[in-house]
This record gives structure tokens, C-alpha cells and sequence, in this order.
């Protein structure tokens, strides 16, 4: 099961990752919400270090390292 997240609009939000190759060849996993959740590239649970917040206008939410 993929983490969930409800932001303060109400809606879900599912955390997901992959593995984008840069232009310089180097490899970065990436961590981005989406509304449906994926079964491919789904988490379940946030990774270690880091912590949901949201935007202030849109409440999409995003993850961000824990300070």
C-alpha cells in the first residue's frame, strides 16, 4: 500500500519514486506525489530524513529534508 497523504484541501495524495537518469549521466532517484497511486513506483512510507510539507498557495504537497 502507497503512502498516503491528505493535504489541508482535502484531497489524497500518493508518494511515489523513480530513478531519472541526468544530463551529465549520473543517475538520481526523485520523490513526487501524484493523485492516483502507482503500484509500479509506490512507497510506503516516507524515506528517512525527510518530511511532508505543502505549498501555500496550491497545498499540492512535497517532500522535503527534515530540519
Amino acid at each position: 500500500m502507497a503512502f498516503s497523504y491528505k493535504n489541508r484541501k482535502g484531497d489524497t495524495y500518493y508518494l511515489n519514486t523513480q530513478l531519472v537518469k541526468l544530463q551529465n549521466g549520473r543517475e538520481q532517484r526523485i520523490y513526487f506525489f501524484t493523485r492516483e497511486p502507482r503500484e509500479d513506483k509506490g512507497l510506503d512510507a516516507v524515506p528517512s530524513g525527510y518530511e511532508v510539507s505543502e505549498r501555500a498557495g496550491s497545498g499540492l504537497p512535497v517532500l522535503r529534508k527534515q530540519r
